[in-house]
């Protein structure tokens, strides 16, 4: 919520706007005073990485009642406000939406008591208002994340992996509490991201005679000489008929039944506290300048409305619109509609659901229908947190297809060398936690071994191959493709999922790995900004990974609050450098006596990092002083983020439903034939939506001398970095200004007062 606060009060004094921060919610508003109060550019100094909301929360009676509303409208038009920028959940926001379509009778009325004049009245005659949803829940529909939601499954995948430490040596099973009173998102997202035995979840209520299938796999998992068992179960968990399941229900079931060591953990307000991830405050700077943006666009005419996520874009959705579709799930669940609870949740909450059933549950090998194909999987590149989570999606969900798949360890390397062996439904038990790549990797490309290649593909008779890596699975895919028309044996469905830190695969908005890196290099900037708290007048250079692309150093800087961020793709030169240490200069004169500057490892030939420190070092003089940092290799290692391994386990399960169905399509003669462009492709997170596009037609998009797509959509974000760190730049807002209905005007009088 402090990265929502900071980027409204700073975007709102960037456009002229006097911004004021109402303390303690709707109580603030209802009582006045000491509690509205004027915000300036250094109040929201060193806040990003709190957690919690600085400038108070609290739930108001009196906001519920006309008279409470009334008493909060009298307040704001004393301090000049009609813009109101809330950030809460749907009560919140339905709160906000009745304030403002009362507001003009709320104004008839302080003129009645004498309290305002008619002049006031005409002069504030309409208020706007502009929700971002702060939620750890995810419960509201309209946004694919909430603000707080990623942070959240943070703390729970912590406490998931050092349980699992502990689980593993004492052979114990775990039940795990998580919050979710009435959505399930954060206990099935924690069981896709962790690969836990069973999970409970108010929209999908197990079916009847639950307890004999739950034990039967728990003491199935115990045979196969798994140590663990892993039970996550949301605190509104209910079966069919609409009873509670508690924590407390599960264990004395598994301790009756299978007679295991069993234990319950609740993580309660763990859950809520601690410091937000680099994705929450991305999301909530993002939706904090979108939601200024949105207010100054605001007419009479224009229907309040929420700041939303979809894919990667920011886009603006019907409040109302949101609030009674979120109400319609409660109301499927109620009435024991779960199917539709689940679909009106969202597409992606019944793909994670789907998933996680795919995942989880293995048929008996009598059940299990057989395919004649063999499908290979392996990593390419440098290693990605996430990797293993997306081989072990790949294998289990072609197992459940009927694949027999084989593992090749080492990449290419291990390919030309015969490094290839079957891996089985239990080999990757585990795998979701860890960081690295299990299978190896190396960099090795195919083209001058594409016959050794062939010939193994040959003799383990490989139907189709999966690639998971960066940009030498990328070029190794183009490589595999072009070999085509010399080797037959290449003729065959291949797919390449893009992992890597640097995020600089054409075809693709996000790699697996990047966010785990991103969280990385976040948690240093904060460890190296409270450093300076109390030596002062210090500058840090920090230089990041990624190549040539300047990802990394971009979005760190935006979560880490960085003053400037130098990349390759955006050109700078002697005098731009000059005016960064003037801009510092002028800061050290203000209350916050630091400053960040990131460096992508490849942004210039001469501008290195050791220059940028010297310069910084010398102009700096009698001012402020410097130190560096080279984060090198610590930005690849670590436990995979919740979102690196929700993603890779999501993004390789779809890759493999694609390969099923492009062998059906290609298999002719009693052989797999497929030279089309269409059989080797990348799968890539492309806006909204994940796409399958052709490697071939992917070259034009490729700067191969600087291994980075030629258009990179994070570019777009670099101004509100700048703006955030107060430079003048201009803002696009092209994208914005549509207002998206749930189920689907500028104008140029700016409004001066915002309230948040």
């Amino acid at each position: 919520m402090n990265a929502a606060v900071r980027a409204v009060v700073r975007m709102g004094i960037y456009v002229g706007a006097k911004v004021y921060f109402i303390h303690e919610g709707y109580q603030g508003m209802v009582d006045g005073g000491k509690y509205i109060v004027e915000a300036n550019w250094q109040d929201v100094s060193s806040i990003l990485q709190v957690g919690g909301t600085v400038i108070g929360s609290a739930r108001c009676k009196e906001f519920r009642t006309r008279e409470g509303r009334l008493r909060a409208a009298n307040n704001l038009i004393q301090h000049g406000i009609t813009n109101l920028c809330v950030i809460g959940g749907d009560g919140s926001l339905t709160g906000a939406n009745l304030f403002r379509e009362e507001w003009q009778g709320l104004l008839q009325e302080l003129i009645q008591q004498g309290k305002i004049d008619h002049a006031a009245a005409q002069k504030y005659s309409h208020l706007n208002i502009v929700g971002m949803v702060g939620s750890i829940d995810n419960d509201f529909c309209g946004t694919d994340m909430t603000i707080g939601t990623d942070s959240a499954l943070h703390r729970i995948i912590e406490v998931v992996d050092a349980i699992m430490t502990t689980a593993q040596s004492h052979q114990r099973t775990f039940v795990l509490e998580v919050m979710g009173r009435h959505c399930g998102y954060l206990a099935l997202v924690s069981a896709l991201a962790c690969g836990a035995d069973w999970v409970f979840i108010p929209e999908s209520p197990p079916a009847d005679g639950w307890e004999d299938q739950m034990c039967q796999k728990l003491s199935e998992n115990r045979a196969q000489k798994k140590r663990l068992n892993i039970i996550i179960i949301s605190e509104g968990a209910i079966d069919c008929y609409n009873k509670p399941i508690t924590s407390d229900l599960i264990k004395d079931l598994v301790v009756k039944r299978l007679g295991f060591d069993t234990r319950v953990t609740i993580l309660g307000h763990v859950q809520r506290g601690g410091t937000p991830s680099a994705f929450d405050r991305i999301l909530a700077s993002r939706m904090g300048v979108e939601a200024v943006v949105a207010l100054l666009e605001a007419s009479p005419e224009t229907p309040a409305c929420v700041v939303s996520l979809s894919g990667n874009q920011a886009i603006r959705v019907p409040l109302m619109e949101c609030v009674q579709m979120t109400q319609e799930v409660q109301k499927a669940m109620d009435e024991g509609r779960f199917d539709a609870a689940v679909k009106l949740r969202g597409r992606s909450f019944e793909n994670n659901l789907r998933i996680y059933k795919l995942l989880v549950h293995k048929k008996p090998d009598n059940e299990q229908t057989r395919s004649k194909f063999n499908v290979a999987v392996l990593n390419v590149g440098a290693p990605a947190a996430g990797m293993n989570a997306a081989v072990r999606s790949a294998v289990r969900t072609g197992i459940s297809q009927g694949h027999t798949m084989l593992a090749v360890s080492d990449g290419f390397e291990g390919f030309i060398k015969g490094q290839i062996k079957e891996i089985k439904w239990g080999d990757v038990g585990g795998w979701t936690g860890q960081g690295g790549s299990l299978l190896g990797t190396k960099r090795t490309l195919p083209t001058k071994n594409a016959e050794a290649i062939a010939e193994r593909i040959r003799l383990h008779n490989i139907s189709a191959l999966l690639l998971i890596g960066g940009f030498e699975a990328y070029l190794g895919l183009l490589e595999l493709s072009a070999a085509r028309a010399k080797y037959d044996e290449f003729c065959i469905p291949m797919v390449m999922v893009p992992a890597t830190v640097s995020n600089n695969v054409p075809g693709s908005d996000f790699s697996i790995g990047a966010d785990t890196a991103l969280n990385a290099i976040t948690d240093t900037c904060d460890r190296i900004k409270q450093s300076a708290s109390g030596t002062k007048r210090r500058v840090f250079i920090i230089e990041t990974m990624g190549g040539y692309c300047g990802y990394l150093a971009s979005m760190s800087g935006l979560s880490a609050g960085a003053d400037v961020a130098y990349i390759f793709e955006e050109k700078f030169d002697i005098r731009e450098l000059q005016s960064n240490v003037e801009h510092l200069t002028e800061k050290m004169k203000t209350s916050v006596q630091r400053g960040l500057v990131l460096r992508n490892e490849n942004c210039s030939e001469n501008y290195t990092t050791d220059f940028i420190y010297q310069l910084y070092s010398e102009e700096g003089k009698g001012v402020f002083d410097c130190r560096k940092n080279v984060l090198g290799h610590m930005q690849q290692g670590g436990s995979p983020s919740p979102f690196d391994r929700n993603f890779g386990t999501k993004i390789s399960a779809k890759a493999m439903q694609w390969i099923t169905n492009k062998l059906t399509e290609t298999y002719r003669q009693g052989r797999v034939f497929a030279n089309s462009e269409d059989t080797a492709c990348v799968l890539g997170m492309r806006r909204r939506t994940l796409v399958f596009q052709p490697v071939l037609e992917l070259q034009d998009e490729t700067d191969f001398k600087h291994r980075i797509p030629k258009e990179q959509w994070w570019l777009k974000l670099r101004p509100l970095m700048k703006i955030l760190a107060k430079y003048k730049a201009s803002f696009d807002v092209s994208d914005a200004g549509q207002m998206e209905h749930v189920n689907r005007r500028l104008t140029q009088d700016p409004h001066h007062f915002i309230a948040i």
